[in-house]
C-alpha cells in the first residue's frame, strides 16, 4: 500500500489531511509542490484521471489574481500550463491511494478511503 499526499507544506488544509493521517497511523508520504517540484507528467496523469476543472482552485488568491481574459477562456492546455508555472493553483490535498486519486480533504471521506482495505 502506497500513500502520498501532495500539496504545499503551508497550506491549512494539509496540515489538517498530515494530522488526520497521523492520528490514523497511516505511514504517508509527502510530496511538496515548491520544494519536490512538479513534473508535467505527473500533472497531465493527474489531470487524466481527475479532469483539469477538478484540480483548478477557483477559490484560492493564485486563481483570483489571474485576468479575466485568462479565467473566461480557460482550457485543458491553459490550465495545465498555469498549474506548471504556479503550484498554489492547484486543488489541495491530493492523494494517492492504492492507485486511485483524490482531491481536497473532509475527514468523513478519509475516513471511508481508508477503511475500506
Amino acid at each position: 500500500m502506497t500513500t502520498t499526499l501532495y500539496g504545499i507544506s503551508n497550506c491549512d488544509t494539509i496540515k489538517k489531511a498530515k494530522k488526520w493521517l497521523e492520528t490514523n497511523n497511516i505511514n504517508y508520504q509527502f510530496h511538496d509542490f515548491r520544494k519536490d517540484g512538479l513534473s508535467r507528467q505527473w500533472l497531465e496523469q493527474t489531470e487524466a484521471k481527475l479532469g483539469w476543472e477538478t484540480l483548478l482552485n477557483k477559490r484560492g488568491t493564485t486563481y483570483r489574481q489571474l485576468d479575466e481574459q485568462t479565467k473566461t477562456n480557460m482550457t485543458r492546455d491553459t490550465a495545465l500550463d498555469i498549474m506548471a508555472d504556479s503550484p498554489a493553483i492547484i486543488k489541495r490535498p491530493v492523494l494517492s491511494h492504492n492507485a486511485s486519486l483524490y482531491v481536497g480533504f473532509k475527514s468523513d471521506d478519509y475516513e471511508e478511503i481508508f477503511n475500506h482495505e
